[in-house]
């Protein structure tokens, strides 16, 4: 017997509204068409030698100077900074509120986007909850395979409260997405941060 579904056909489901629903994150991506998993990932790192000295002293101004209480003064403080870097160090223009509409299931604003094709980055900022975040991660993940013309067969995703990122992987042809186990704290592991994501954007 099949599974009711839990979303309503005649609702619209915006992707920061999956975040809050009260459903298991399973169902909720089930009704989507797509699953998840927990696992860790081993994430190539870019090589080269990187100047962090001025972000990451930056970073921790911010910290010092700043109540970081919202989201919107995490965004501004903790997580603009990186966005910036990354910006400058891969020559890769970001779009932020990124408008998306698939759907009435898949519909709303990408907080981050990276289009360096052939890969693809969404960046989701969220005051406090990884683990939510990442149910709408995948809503994005879901319309964005949807969205656009690259070939990669696998998109790239993080959630971040400014203090905590958490990668995933979403891989188009199975509608699967892995999210990371590892957790990467800022400022103490930005560089190891940097890396990955550099290598995501630029790779």
């Amino acid at each position: 017997m099949n599974r009711p579904k839990i979303l309503n056909p005649n609702e619209t489901y915006t992707f920061a509204k999956y975040a809050e629903l009260p459903y298991e994150r399973d169902d909720i991506l089930a009704d989507l068409g797509c699953t998840i998993e927990s696992s860790r990932l081993t994430l190539p790192q870019y090589p080269d030698p990187l100047n962090l000295t001025t972000l990451h002293q930056q970073i921790q101004d911010n910290y010092q100077y700043t109540t970081i209480s919202s989201e919107q003064a995490r965004r501004e403080f903790l997580i603009a900074p990186i966005i910036s870097y990354l910006c400058k160090q891969t020559q890769q223009k970001v779009r932020v509120e990124y408008p998306i509409t698939i759907s009435n299931w898949l519909r709303g604003s990408l907080d981050y986007y990276y289009q360096a094709d052939p890969n693809l980055l969404i960046i989701e900022a969220k005051r406090e909850n990884l683990y939510s975040g990442f149910t709408q991660l995948a809503a994005e993940l879901l319309a964005l395979d949807q969205w656009t013309d690259s070939e990669s067969p696998i998109l790239h995703g993080a959630v971040t409260t400014g203090q905590i990122w958490q990668c995933g992987q979403f891989h188009r042809q199975t509608k699967h997405l892995i999210e990371d186990l590892t957790l990467y704290r800022v400022p103490e592991e930005l560089e190891l941060l940097i890396r990955i994501l550099i290598h995501i954007i630029h790779h």
